[in-house]
């Protein structure tokens, strides 16, 4: 898995929202993306380039900060990616609204040909999800991928009551795609803005079936959707464990390793990586 952003919390805010955006800039979410799409009146759109562009450049690179452009299809999105490329490495990634097909993601990826700015799809429509894997693997430019879970269940049919639960084939699906390509899964955000007992379960569910992170949508949110993606002490110390009885066994030229009687073998290896890069440790 290649190094990248921690996104354990990623907070969204509006883009036309000078206050909220500032509050949130100034949380401790892993992530802040500053929306341009669905938070933005369309009379609004050009003011609200420019505010994230003087709050973009005005960041101090405490956190990552990301851009939610105008989905490819509107007449908004070219002078988004515009936007997002004068940004240069003041800019995190570039989030793609209604990814569907590999030829979105090489779109965005030629506009920002000549930066390091990444890219994020957002999948929020049955094609985005029937082309899953052609999306995770379309560009190198891609950290990860997120769902939508407003707009697909709308499209859906699916009630806004549904649990966490009744969303597993497609959470599943889009997570295998995400890791068979090396990148990211980002659960979506929840449609309540509390930090409730039933925010917190969507966050442990998605946390538990292997997630790297969650989408949150109000501040009070930012605590809980970190900590349920962080790994405890005991987790992060059995990882460093199992490194470093690999190192040594790399270094004495043995084939194998051993760890409190078990075989270390690389699924193990894979598992304590991934543990050590969700707190950001080597």
């Amino acid at each position: 898995m290649q190094n990248l952003t921690r996104r354990r919390a990623v907070l969204v805010a509006p883009g036309s929202d000078e206050h909220k955006a500032l509050k949130a800039l100034r949380s401790t979410a892993d992530e802040v993306v500053l929306d341009l799409e669905d938070a933005v009146a369309a009379a609004r759109k050009a003011d609200a380039r420019d505010l994230v562009r003087r709050l973009v450049q005005e960041s101090d690179g405490s956190r990552a900060v990301s851009v939610r452009i105008n989905a490819l299809s509107t007449p908004w999105a070219e002078d988004d990616l515009a936007l997002c490329v004068s940004l240069g490495s003041a800019l995190t990634s570039v989030v793609l609204p209604k990814t569907e097909t590999a030829h979105d993601l090489a779109h965005a990826d030629q506009a920002l040909a000549g930066t390091d700015i990444g890219v994020q799809a957002l999948v929020e429509t049955p094609v985005g999800v029937q082309n899953i894997g052609d999306i995770t693997r379309a560009v190198t430019r891609l950290e990860s991928v997120v769902i939508g879970y407003a707009d697909l269940g709308a499209a859906l049919g699916r009630s806004r009551s549904a649990l966490p639960e009744h969303w597993l084939a497609i959470q599943d699906a889009v997570l295998v795609a995400a890791r068979a390509a090396g990148i990211q899964a980002v659960d979506g955000p929840f449609l309540g803005i509390a930090d409730d007992d039933a925010f917190r379960h969507s966050a442990a569910w998605t946390s538990a079936l292997g997630f790297d992170g969650k989408w949150v949508i109000h501040p009070a949110q930012v605590e809980s959707a970190a900590s349920a993606f962080t790994p405890t002490d005991t987790a992060v110390e059995d990882a460093r464990r199992v490194i470093d009885a690999l190192a040594a066994a790399e270094a004495a030229g043995n084939g194998a390793a051993q760890l409190d009687g078990q075989m270390l073998d690389e699924a193990v290896a894979v598992a304590a990586r991934r543990v050590l890069a969700q707190v950001g440790a080597e």
